[in-house]
């Protein structure tokens, strides 16, 4: 595991100094993201075929070394987790190998807990079954209303729900999430949520909004597990958005803009998918499927102090079974 995460510091270096987008770089603001990378910059950078025409000037260096930041401070931040060799502190979790769903690890797996920005795996679900991923709407004021904001989305934009529901799952966009549920009416959006919590067996679960800013958005380790399950057997394309780093939206101006992605365990191959989430009440959340000696698990982790130190002290455990 530590050679691959040095060789993925090494590609995003090549990666960063010769991008062929032009534009600026600027990652949107979401209250999650404020959460996991504090600095906002924006950044421009020139395109390969200007690294041509003006060579590879310290001024551009610089530019670039702002884009890794980002990169390299997650994928530092994964290596010292995956070091510290903790026990799981999460209040709230439960390990459940996919091939037959068995329950190999868990903690308190009924206890409702806020789920945070976990919810909005439930949004991208209702947005699929419902048949949402192709249309368009055009955004208004009320709809980017919810705490966390996007430059590239704005009144007056005529967007996809492709493209919102990208939004939502990457950098975890509050107002994308919302601006969906106006696809099918918010109050109806909502309803489909709670009832497909109850298709699924979710007795504990119960939605109020579809971005996860609302602590009443309540729901367990073991109910987020029967979620994350179903996505992975009927929607794995949910979980594979999970993992984009490399979604752009222009915003008024036409500059491109980054959507840059908080799920915590993007860089690592053995994350097949899943969704973190930060509230105060709800601590740090998580929902997704990892995979353990070549074998799916899906783990949630609930009300946890870091959730990579869980969820890797829970890998070792599933891995010394």
């Amino acid at each position: 595991m530590k050679q691959k995460i040095q060789f993925t510091l090494l590609s995003l270096a090549i990666l960063s100094l010769f991008h062929f987008n032009t534009g600026m770089v600027q990652a949107s603001t979401p209250l999650e993201s404020s959460h996991h990378h504090p600095n906002k910059t924006n950044i421009v950078f020139t395109g390969l075929e200007n690294y041509f025409l003006t060579g590879l000037t310290v001024q551009t260096l610089q530019r670039q070394i702002e884009i890794l930041k980002f990169e390299v401070q997650l994928l530092q931040s994964l290596l010292l987790n995956m070091q510290a060799r903790q026990e799981v502190g999460a209040s709230s979790y439960i390990a459940v190998r996919l091939s037959d769903n068995s329950v190999l690890a868990q903690k308190k797996p009924n206890q409702p807990l806020p789920v945070a920005s976990v919810t909005k795996l439930m949004t991208a679900l209702i947005s699929q079954e419902n048949g949402l991923y192709e249309q368009k709407i055009t955004l208004t004021a009320q709809m980017l209303k919810p705490l966390g904001w996007s430059p590239s989305l704005y009144p007056g934009l005529k967007v996809s729900a492709e493209n919102l529901l990208k939004a939502s799952l990457i950098q975890s966009s509050n107002d994308a999430a919302e601006a969906l549920t106006y696809l099918l009416g918010k109050q109806e959006f909502v309803e489909k949520m709670n009832q497909k919590a109850k298709d699924l067996g979710m007795a504990n679960t119960v939605f109020y909004d579809s971005s996860g800013l609302s602590a009443d958005n309540v729901s367990t380790s073991a109910d987020l597990a029967k979620l994350v399950t179903y996505i992975y057997k009927s929607y794995p394309e949910i979980l594979e958005i999970t993992k984009n780093n490399d979604f752009w939206l222009p915003d008024r101006n036409g500059n491109q803009l980054k959507f840059q992605n908080v799920n915590n365990f993007y860089p690592l191959s053995a994350f097949v998918g899943g969704k973190t989430g930060y509230l105060l009440k709800a601590k740090q959340t998580f929902a997704g499927v990892f995979l353990v000696k070549e074998e799916p698990f899906a783990i949630v982790l609930l009300q946890s102090d870091n959730r990579q130190a869980d969820v890797f002290a829970l890998m070792r455990k599933l891995r010394n079974l």
